[in-house]
């Protein structure tokens, strides 16, 4: 290679980059031998969520904004939890194209990617959890590459067709997976105009377009982000392993109050194909029960639920 080819594609690598914060599909200069690496340049509005965090120092805050971010973090994680884990990835339920397509809007917003990457890469995790596959295994690769490392590597951005033949035929899923920055932009954009709206009308609430923007958007969907991660980084390290599995995944109540109910990891790493991960009456898992609610209301359906089997096969 010559001195001045080396210069011309890293430009061309660095622009391949910028444009995919846009478009996951855009035209990728790469070199397979970098997969496993962290691709610094594309986690730059990843590593800028979590600085404008620190801008909570300036724009105070109100009982307005925190309970904004305490809603949207409901809302959005059972949105992960339910749909992009319980139904895009193991298809524990039915529902029709029109909810399915509200949930994976709503977990779009959440900073995760695509409803379409998120199924392929958990079904992996599934094939080869707690082994060197495993992007995230705690046990192979450390505390800090399980909970994040991992998320932000040129290999870890890409989506995985072959895993997901199932989903890869809805155009409107394939859309939200290759423009996976649009709903959080949206989402980002109408806080700040309702909490200055709010400002304007409302003054006695004591929020504002940059208050809302920052404890709505920044610190809920970053908070949001580490909540769902601590299954990969901690939920195969500390708990209780009712199941004897070729993984290393516990059941945690702190991780289940946290994450809506997957912090019974073990239980669904033994029997991921129901809805419900709480095998006992007395563990909570908030995303069943609101599985539940919305099968009352007639949008969704057929919830798989513990077979009496898996059942018998509990230690404790």
């Amino acid at each position: 290679m010559s001195a001045s080819a080396s210069p011309t594609r890293a430009t061309a690598t660095r622009l391949s980059t910028l444009s995919r914060w846009f478009d996951t599909e855009a035209r990728a200069v790469e070199d397979a031998a970098q997969a496993g690496r962290i691709d610094w340049l594309r986690a730059i509005p990843f590593i800028g969520m979590h600085l404008a965090c620190v801008a909570v120092l300036w724009v105070g805050v109100s009982s307005t904004a925190v309970i904004v971010a305490v809603v949207l973090y409901a809302v959005r994680m059972f949105a992960i939890t339910g749909f992009y884990h319980r139904y895009f990835s193991h298809r524990t339920f039915r529902t029709s194209r029109a909810v399915q397509f509200v949930f994976a809007l709503i977990g779009a917003s959440s900073v995760q990617r695509g409803p379409l990457w998120w199924a392929a890469h958990h079904r992996n995790h599934h094939r080869h959890a707690d082994t060197a596959a495993d992007p995230h295994s705690p046990s192979q690769h450390g505390f800090w590459w399980s909970h994040a490392g991992w998320f932000l590597t040129r290999g870890g951005f890409r989506t995985d067709w072959a895993r997901i033949p199932d989903l890869a035929g809805y155009p409107e899923l394939r859309w939200l997976d290759r423009y996976d920055t649009v709903v959080p932009v949206l989402l980002a954009a109408a806080l700040f105009g309702i909490g200055a709206l709010l400002e304007r009308l409302a003054p006695g609430l004591g929020t504002s377009g940059p208050q809302l923007l920052v404890w709505g958007f920044f610190i809920s969907t970053v908070m949001l982000f580490h909540a769902t991660v601590t299954i990969n980084s901690l939920a195969h390290r500390f708990g209780r392993r009712r199941f004897d599995t070729r993984d290393d995944s516990r059941n945690n109540l702190w991780l289940a109050l946290l994450t809506f109910g997957e912090g019974w990891h073990n239980n669904h790493h033994f029997f991921p194909g129901t809805a419900r991960q709480g095998f006992r009456w007395w563990e909570i898992d908030l995303t069943w029960y609101g599985l539940r609610t919305l099968a009352l209301l007639g949008l969704v359906r057929d919830l798989k639920p513990v077979p009496a089997w898996v059942l018998a096969k509990a230690r404790r």
